[in-house]
């Protein structure tokens, strides 16, 4: 067993070795089952923060941040969950000695409770032949530890499928940020076959605040989907305030100077297809971006820009839980969503329950799953003036 602090430049040295040697590569199916790895290391930031803006993979080496590769582990152990050492811990009473233990587990090695799971469950269509292995060795590990005679009850089972399917999970929750819809089956279940109900298995800390919270904003803020500079889909939120002046846009944060250009150019000429109580010339606009899942600058980012700025000129917010999807010319060309399917996932796990879509991505929703498209309330616009009346809901 190799152990690996994967924080040391050593630990990534001996993970190329490791993937050189042929024990892993990208193209095989599984580990060498000769070895298994265990990773040691702690997260930078709180749970909370890393579930909403990143993945908790993040600590990682940058070299070492490949889907192939996490896809091989079985299990991410919430180390938050594990209590500190304590002296009330340690027993009084008879103990095994380290090598005894050792070569015990070693023997265990050599048997497998996998199959108990069949016995009284059956997995859920959401596994892939990876998770369920995945699923099956663990279990089997944790009933080697808790039952090593072989005698374990359906209850005992249970506990250590549960554990085992959330375990794999979290796994797969972070894949899906990482690798995108490949990764989109994150639905675990299991099937007891006396009654045949179906249990989902949830991963405790995905359940954590949206980033898009309910109840409506201050009106010229809004969240919008978009590519970010790293060639992933992010969830970004714009803040546009309005105060009296002459007509001009200051930009700060990260937001692209050149969009917000464009789209205050275009605000201008067509404020007055929105409404003629918008006055462009007798305000001052302040724009700031904030990116919220570290995926660098977005690259569609007009529409959004020019939805906030009417959205603060006329003092209206827009539609709670909305996230804009989509981007428009300097002409008002819209222009349609790219990699729709891994935007409409984003914006699930942000917590938007309404997309503003393009009507030319129609063509792309096939390519969304239908489950997840089920989850929005989702208005389409055909251009930009159309896109404002329908974030801000006016029919």
């Amino acid at each position: 067993m190799a152990g690996i602090n994967f924080k040391d430049h050593d630990g990534v040295q001996i993970m190329k070795d490791y993937m050189a040697s042929g024990s892993f590569s990208r193209g095989r199916e599984s580990i060498n089952a000769s070895a298994a790895m265990v990773f040691v290391g702690n997260i930078n930031q709180s749970v909370e923060s890393m579930v909403k803006t990143s993945h908790l993979l993040a600590p990682f080496p940058e070299a070492m941040i490949d889907s192939a590769f996490f896809d091989r582990f079985h299990a991410y152990v919430p180390g938050w969950e594990i209590p500190k050492m304590r002296p009330e811990f340690f027993t009084n009473q008879y103990g095994l000695i380290v090598d005894y233990l050792a070569e015990y587990l070693r023997e265990m090695r050599k048997q497998s409770f996998a199959d108990a799971i069949d016995k009284w469950f059956k997995l859920g269509n959401n596994l892939n032949q990876r998770d369920t292995i995945a699923v099956r060795r663990t279990t089997s590990g944790l009933l080697k530890l808790v039952c090593p005679n072989g005698e374990y009850t359906k209850d005992s089972v249970r506990k250590c499928l549960e554990y085992a399917l959330e375990a794999r999970r979290r796994v797969k929750e972070q894949l899906k940020k990482i690798g995108g819809m490949e990764f989109y089956d994150v639905h675990f279940s299991y099937i007891d076959l006396e009654d045949g109900v179906e249990r989902f298995v949830t991963v405790p800390e995905q359940s954590s605040g949206a980033l898009v919270p309910e109840g409506r904003l201050h009106p010229g803020t809004l969240h919008t989907i978009s590519m970010g500079s790293s060639e992933m889909p992010g969830i970004y939120r714009l803040e546009i305030q309005s105060i009296p002046g002459t007509g001009k846009a200051n930009v700060s944060g990260l937001a692209p100077r050149e969009a917000v250009r464009v789209a205050f150019d275009y605000f201008k000429a067509n404020s007055s297809r929105v409404s003629a109580s918008i006055k462009p010339g007798e305000r001052d606009f302040h724009t700031h971006l904030v990116e919220l899942q570290n995926t660098g600058a977005p690259q569609a980012f007009t529409l959004a820009s020019f939805i906030a700025f009417c959205s603060a000129a006329l003092g209206k917010p827009v539609q709670s839980q909305l996230a804009v999807m989509g981007d428009m010319s300097l002409g008002g060309t819209v222009v349609q969503v790219r990699n729709l399917a891994e935007c409409m996932q984003v914006a699930f796990d942000a917590g938007a329950k309404r997309i503003l879509l393009p009507m030319s991505s129609v063509t792309d929703i096939p390519s969304v799953p239908g489950e997840l498209f089920a989850k929005f309330q989702t208005s389409f616009y055909s251009d930009p003036v159309d896109a404002v009346f329908k974030a801000l809901g006016v029919e």
